[in-house]
């Protein structure tokens, strides 16, 4: 019985994939190598389009028909490719141009939102009743103040409702309108105070008569927002009050170390500033009298008035009345006439008439008065509270050593000096300042500032670099995990085949006893031929490893 020859220890020299190997390949082969040739051709060519292929970003969702179709119109127009997605019904387009084309729609006025506006009253019917007038015009005014809410950037939608009263003549007490406004806001947005009191008095101030009494804000979760704006108001506190107490603090932090720093180092000072603010509001109305000026030149004359009168009186005394004081007088008798009795007193002068002469002056003096309004501002610094640590000198000893030594008393009080002007330190305010010189437990050090991957520029170059590299390891991994190894199985020889003896001996053991003579012998024959052709194959295919077998025989026979 013969047996199975033992590999040769050499291995035959490694040969490359020529054509004449292409050739002998059998079909079942050739069209695993056709497959394999066309799978890395579709590979890179998807490799190349995907990555060429830009990435798509929302650019408007929940848009009306109308605004859609003008969107539409406007990017056909700019040459801009885009998508629809149909689980939302957004409008998609690349990522790089998606800024660039929103302010170009802004400036179209795109999109423009599905609420009316003035623009209702420009497509009046004619014959159109009174009430139909009022009706559009009350919906036009509701959507311009819906479109003004949702310019703000936390609100995503609005609705307005107004409640305004018919005006009648013959009413006494007019009603007044009111307002209710409806917000839907983004996704983890919120309204600060300030924000919802901004909306009630752009209600009010847009609606005749309407008192910011009558707004009521409510947002998409039944919130009653204007009821915190009242209690705002109530109880007067104002959150900008503490951002400036914050950044009045802030810098006269900044300014102390600024200061000390090229003395002590950037990193060898601490400062900390508590500021007491005054936010009382205080508004006074003064009248002041001076008292009466003495000197009459030193007195300013308002008004003056001067009254003179002069009266001459008749040469008949008043006597008793009577009838004879009521006779008009007597003519007067010339001396000539007069007989001799009267000469000697016509010879006399007569006696002067009597004259009144009445004199009177007014002068009105100027009161003197001073009207003063004042009104203090508020945010007025009451008090400051400084406190300043000051780290160790830092120093080398002889043996080369870092040592810690603290400060004198003269630059602890140079430190003090520096810092009481640079934050204005007053006595008669009550200011106080405290600087300590003491050991720092571990000096600090700058640190960069590791948010820098949020720049959106350096986060859209991280996005392409990632997505070539994904693309080069999915065509590595293919043609090392999966095209290299079945080119190689190609390419592989058969193993070489067993002699007929053994092959047939290996046959006719597995054979069942019952099987007869004639039809072992043309088991065998059968046998044999089909391993004549593999021996003669693979003496074709590999003549040096038959050779290397048939060496290896002689070599044991002899």
């Amino acid at each position: 019985m013969a047996t199975v020859p033992s590999e040769s220890n050499t291995t035959p020299p490694a040969k490359t994939f020529k054509l004449e190997q292409l050739s002998q390949l059998s079909n079942q082969k050739k069209l695993g190598l056709i497959l394999a040739a066309a799978a890395v051709i579709a590979l890179l060519a998807g490799a190349l389009m995907w990555s060429q292929t830009p990435d798509y970003r929302v650019l408007y969702s929940n848009v009306s028909n109308q605004d859609g179709a003008a969107i539409i119109s406007s990017l056909q127009q700019m040459n801009i490719p885009y998508k629809f997605s149909d689980s939302s019904g957004a409008i998609l387009i690349p990522e790089k141009q998606i800024h660039e084309v929103r302010l170009r729609l802004a400036g179209q006025g795109l999109p423009k939102g599905d609420l009316p506006g003035f623009e209702l009253m420009e497509n009046q019917k004619f014959g159109s009743s009174q009430f139909l007038e009022q009706v559009n015009y009350q919906r036009a005014l509701e959507g311009e103040l819906a479109r003004s809410v949702q310019s703000l950037s936390a609100v995503q939608n609005a609705r307005v409702h107004l409640a305004i009263a018919k005006p009648s003549v013959f009413s006494r007490e007019k009603q007044q309108p009111s307002v209710s406004v409806l917000l839907n806001l983004y996704p983890g947005r919120v309204l600060s105070v300030e924000q919802v009191s901004a909306i009630v008095h752009l209600m009010s101030s847009s609606v005749p008569n309407l008192p910011t009494k009558n707004v009521t804000v409510v947002d998409q979760n039944g919130n009653l927002l204007s009821t915190q704006h009242e209690n705002k108001q109530d109880k007067g506190f104002d959150a900008k009050q503490l951002q400036y107490i914050q950044e009045l603090e802030e810098n006269y932090i900044r300014r102390i170390e600024t200061i000390l720093s090229p003395i002590t180092g950037a990193a060898n000072v601490r400062a900390q500033v508590t500021a007491d603010l005054d936010f009382s509001r205080i508004e006074r109305a003064e009248e002041i009298y001076r008292p009466n000026n003495t000197e009459a030149d030193a007195a300013t004359i308002r008004s003056q008035q001067t009254l003179e009168a002069t009266s001459t009186g008749s040469k008949i005394d008043g006597g008793i009345p009577g009838a004879l004081t009521n006779r008009p007088p007597e003519p007067a008798v010339a001396p000539i006439e007069a007989g001799g009795e009267n000469k000697e007193a016509g010879d006399k002068a007569p006696p002067p008439l009597p004259t009144d002469k009445k004199k009177e002056s007014t002068i009105n003096y100027e009161v003197d008065k001073t009207v003063q309004h004042t009104q203090q501002s508020t945010g007025g610094i009451k008090r400051l509270t400084a406190a300043v640590v000051v780290n160790y000198r830092k120093k080398i000893n002889e043996n080369g050593d870092i040592a810690y030594e603290p400060l004198t008393a003269e630059e602890i009080k140079e430190i003090n000096s520096l810092v009481r002007e640079a934050m204005g330190y007053s006595e008669k305010r009550g200011d106080s300042l405290t600087v300590t010189n003491s050991l720092f437990t571990a000096e600090s050090e700058t640190i960069l500032d590791a948010a820098f991957w949020k720049d959106p520029d350096i986060m859209m170059l991280a996005k392409d670099i990632g997505k070539q590299l994904l693309i080069a390891a999915i065509v590595l991994f293919f043609l090392l995990k999966i095209l290299r190894p079945f080119l190689k199985s190609l390419t592989q020889p058969p193993p070489p085949a067993l002699p007929e003896k053994v092959a047939g001996e290996a046959t006719l053991d597995q054979l069942p006893g019952q099987v007869d003579g004639t039809a072992i012998q043309a088991i065998q024959k059968s046998i044999f031929e089909d391993n004549l052709k593999k021996a003669k194959q693979l003496a074709m295919d590999e003549p040096a490893i038959v050779a290397n077998v048939v060496k290896d025989w002689v070599s044991k026979n002899g």
